[in-house]
């Protein structure tokens, strides 16, 4: 990534945990930064948000024009003809950012990737697949896509990794009849999810999903 990510750390003493947090089509990294102080979270974690920018290039859905994506969308239906190659760069992006943390001296086990859409894809695609075993994954707004090579992709590290999926009963970009297919296909390959439906919500993120996002985080890394 060309541009260096956004980074927030919260709590009192150095950062033992971390939260890598994906945008969604056209947004950046900023786009989430407001959520850090609504999550409201306990004082006694020490976590350090990164909020990465997606890479510029044209989306072809909207007619070429270049904007910040983590890998094409060729037709209005979101889950066909995947981009197999832009999901598979953005995934080893983020798998590598997920190592230098890692390095840095945070512990894999308390590493959450986190995405809205676009980002919900990747940090599904590259968490299931990570070789160390991870916190969990928060996919918000999202799909699993390449999901038939995920059986013989996916790590034994991650097998039980937590995953928490939430989406709007009224979003237009993303229907849920997919977000559903996407949780039951996740459900069936033994993957413990915890599944929130905001009626009548859009894409986007509500109130009470935010509630929902920091009850599940406090759960996953006190």
């Amino acid at each position: 990534m060309a541009d260096e990510p956004l980074v927030i750390e919260t709590g009192v003493h150095a950062p033992d945990a971390c939260v890598i947090w994906l945008h969604g089509l056209g947004a950046d990294g900023h786009d989430f930064e407001p959520i850090i102080p609504e999550l409201r979270l306990d004082p006694g974690l020490n976590i350090r948000f990164i909020f990465p920018h997606a890479p510029m290039m044209p989306v072809t859905i909207n007619q070429g024009f270049v904007m910040r994506a983590w890998y094409d969308i060729r037709t209005a239906d979101i889950s066909g003809e995947p981009d197999e190659k832009g999901i598979r760069a953005s995934a080893e992006l983020l798998s590598e950012m997920v190592d230098a943390e890692i390095e840095g001296g945070i512990a894999p086990e308390r590493l959450v990737l986190a995405g809205f859409s676009q980002g919900g894809v990747i940090a599904l695609q590259a968490g299931l697949r990570y070789q160390k075993q991870l916190a969990g994954i928060i996919a918000l707004s999202t799909y699993l896509a390449l999901e038939d090579s995920l059986e013989s992709e996916k790590s034994e590290a991650n097998t039980q990794i937590p995953i928490l999926m939430a989406h709007g009963s009224a979003d237009p970009v993303i229907p849920v009849v997919l977000a559903h297919q996407s949780h039951q296909k996740l459900q069936q390959a033994g993957y413990p999810v915890e599944w929130h439906e905001y009626k009548g919500m859009p894409h986007s993120v509500s109130e009470q999903e935010i509630f929902h996002i920091a009850e599940w985080i406090e759960r996953i890394l006190i």
